[in-house]
């Protein structure tokens, strides 16, 4: 069910759950100072409590507010991407409670660039905890439709339309003068790195993540962002399991009964992504290819998504191919 801004706020306001636009995808919204409210999102996502969430903010301002130190690196990194899909990770406020982090001392935040994201944070007059808004390891939504289509009547959603950039947040934890990459996003490494204002802030990849434990940053399980398809990464055309399927393609036409030219713009590709995958899941395919994207910096938030995307289910310690 739709509702307004209004409404969302006062659910909000009221210890419960809302849906809303962000520049990246829709969220999964709850006061992030009210655990109790925080608990429906994990219950109702099916998301593991090893896996922290993201406090979304409406200003540098109340981003200080709920961390417990704000150092220089956050300020220059802020002042220059937010509103924006970066999400920087600081040592927690008392006043944020451990199910939002994970137990983790530390949380993530960030000022999403929507209107509405905006509008409702304020009108809430509380930071919002949220995750996208989908079961857990499902396709991320950038619609409404996708996320009814994902929970029915369970969640009320306050529609923003589609979501522009389409792909999840670059995430990046700051620790003692050191900004480290946990997730890449649409904010590239190097803009990350040329922003700091001190050449002794360095910029990496985080230690592998060991199973059942607190992980530094949403969107670090090996399977995740995934249709229910099996999807499988080719190099082209000829690489494909059958000619029955669907092909997704920037390069060369495919030649499956469903052949989808992807766009060549990195902007162009990332904002469709998702809702290709979204339709394409629906249409009832045996299997979704894609075609490899360019191993180049600007594309490594793109490639991050297909690996997860197509990781074979694990159960148990074993790898198994998804249904």
């Amino acid at each position: 069910m739709k509702i307004s801004l209004e409404q969302a706020a006062a659910l909000i306001r009221e210890g419960k759950l809302a849906a809303f636009p962000t520049e990246t995808v829709y969220g999964l919204g709850a006061n992030a100072l009210d655990a109790a409210a925080v608990a429906k999102i994990f219950e109702l996502k099916g998301r593991p409590a090893s896996s922290p969430l993201i406090v979304h903010v409406s200003s540098i301002a109340m981003a200080r507010e709920i961390v417990a130190d704000w150092p220089p690196e956050a300020d220059e990194l802020a002042r220059r991407y937010w509103p924006g899909p970066l999400t920087l990770v600081l040592p927690k406020s008392p006043k944020i409670p451990d199910i939002v982090t994970a137990g983790l001392p530390t949380v993530g935040i960030r000022v999403p660039a929507h209107p509405v994201a905006i509008g409702l944070i304020e009108a809430a007059g509380v930071p919002i905890a949220a995750p996208s808004a989908n079961r857990f390891m499902g396709l991320s939504p950038t619609t409404a439709e996708h996320v009814m289509e994902a929970f029915g009547d369970e969640v009320p959603v306050l529609d923003g339309g589609e979501c522009p950039v389409g792909i999840e947040s670059t995430v990046v934890s700051i620790a003692d003068g050191k900004v480290t990459l946990l997730r890449p996003g649409m904010i590239s490494l190097g803009d990350s790195q040329a922003s700091t204002p001190s050449p002794s802030v360095t910029l990496g990849s985080p230690a592998a993540i060991e199973a059942g434990t607190a992980h530094p940053s949403p969107g670090m399980h090996p399977r995740h962002y995934s249709p229910r398809t099996r999807l499988i990464v080719v190099p082209g055309p000829n690489h494909l399991p059958d000619r029955y399927g669907a092909y997704l393609w920037r390069k060369k036409p495919g030649l499956t009964a469903r052949s989808v030219r992807m766009p060549m713009n990195l902007e162009a590709f990332a904002h469709r992504w998702y809702s290709v995958l979204h339709d394409l899941d629906g249409e009832g395919w045996p299997w979704i290819a894609v075609e490899a994207l360019p191993d180049k910096p600007e594309w490594a938030a793109l490639r991050d998504r297909v690996e997860r995307a197509s990781s074979p289910i694990r159960q148990g310690g074993a790898s198994s191919t998804p249904d």
